[in-house]
C-alpha cells in the first residue's frame, strides 16, 4: 500500500465541475492498494500518517503530527501509485488491487485516520476522473509504501 503525503495550506479535489472534497492545512494524500494488502497495511498507514511530525514547533522544526495542529486531510484513490514502470515507456497496472477491494481499503484508511484523531477527512470519488488542486506548503512530500514496515507472507 502506498501514499503520497503532501503537506498543505489547502487542496481541493473537483469531479464534472463539482468540489466533492477539500481540506484547509493539513494533508493531501495519494493513496493506492495492490495485490496482497491488507486491513492491517491500511491501519498502519493511517497511523503512521496520523502520527508524521512535519509540521514546525514554535522553533521551527518538523515536529508536530497533523493531530498536533488540528489539520485537515483530503485522501484521494489513485491506482496508478502501484504502477509498475520496469519495462518500456508504458506502465502497467496489473499489480493493483482490484476496485472493489481497493475502494473497501480506501475507506478503511480514511475511517482510521479519524479514529486515530484527525479531525476532518474528506476524499475524491473512487474511480472517478478527479481534477485535483492544492497549495503544497514547503514544499513538503513524503512517500509511505507499507511493504517498509510489512513483509506479507513473511
Amino acid at each position: 500500500m502506498k501514499a503520497v503525503i503532501q503537506r498543505v495550506k489547502e487542496a481541493a479535489v473537483t469531479v464534472d465541475g463539482k468540489t466533492v472534497g477539500r481540506c484547509g492545512e493539513g494533508y493531501m494524500i495519494l493513496f493506492g492498494a495492490r495485490k496482497g494488502d491488507t486491513e492491517e497495511d491500511a491501519d498502519l498507514l493511517a497511523k503512521k500518517t496520523a502520527l508524521l511530525r512535519v509540521f514546525q514547533d514554535d522553533e521551527g522544526k518538523m515536529n508536530r503530527s497533523i493531530l498536533d495542529i488540528g489539520g485537515e486531510v483530503l485522501a484521494i484513490s489513485q491506482f496508478t501509485l502501484c504502477a509498475d514502470v520496469k519495462k518500456g515507456n508504458r506502465p502497467s497496472f496489473i499489480e493493483a488491487m482490484p476496485p472493489q477491494e481497493a475502494n473497501r481499503l480506501y475507506e478503511r484508511f480514511c475511517e482510521k485516520l479519524k479514529e486515530y484523531g484527525v479531525k476532518r477527512v474528506e476524499k475524491g470519488v473512487f474511480g472517478a476522473d478527479m481534477q485535483v488542486s492544492l497549495v503544497n506548503n514547503g514544499p513538503v512530500t513524503i512517500l509511505y509504501d507499507t511493504e517498509i514496515w510489512c513483509k506479507h507472507g513473511d
